[in-house]
């Protein structure tokens, strides 16, 4: 197990660094100075496995990459929960009737994306649900950018297709609602 004094002489020295990184990665001082703490946090608790660890320095920078992304997906995740979805949208709908057609779509839309085969249903999830790069769901799912891109396209004509065959009665609200949630 790293000891106390091992984690400030060999941890605590890439304060700096992994400032910078986070602050590039996320573009905020405030917030990048509580990711660095965050990663120290996680750092210390992990400090029984990092003995094993041949570059610290290496698993820091990955351990806060991680912990930015998270931070970053957290930000621009679209909410397929039906109340939430609801909530967010109510001022702009106040017809309850409305809003009882949206929520059905958004668990229709969710039942659907659960449907899909792989790696069509994760490719959505990453990109539309989640919000995550095109770059990263390809290193995630070790796929190249053009498979990606063929994936993501055939994923969503097949959402749209289910849910306006499910929906099909008003095709124009129907489209925007997909077009709101993906």
């Amino acid at each position: 197990m790293m000891t106390a004094n091992e984690f400030n002489t060999e941890v605590i020295p890439l304060t700096d660094k992994l400032f910078r990184y986070t602050y590039r990665l996320l573009g905020d001082q405030e917030e990048a100075r509580d990711a660095v703490q965050e990663v120290f946090v996680k750092l210390w608790n992990l400090r029984e496995q990092m003995t094993s660890v041949r570059n610290i320095e290496a698993f820091a920078v990955r351990t806060a990459r991680n912990y930015c992304l998270d931070m970053i997906k957290s930000r621009r995740t679209v909410s397929l929960d039906e109340y939430d979805f609801i909530q967010n949208r109510h001022a702009e709908y106040s017809d309850p009737q409305e809003e009882i057609q949206r929520s059905e779509a958004v668990g229709l839309l969710r039942e659907i994306i659960r449907a899909l085969p792989e790696p069509q249903r994760s490719v959505i999830w990453f990109r539309d649900v989640e919000g995550y790069e095109s770059k990263e769901i390809c290193s995630m799912l070790s796929m190249n950018d053009g498979n990606l891109r063929v994936v993501l396209s055939r994923a969503r004509r097949r959402v749209r297709e289910e849910f306006l065959k499910s929906y099909g009665y008003d095709h124009k609200r129907n489209q925007s609602i997909i077009t709101e949630v993906l």
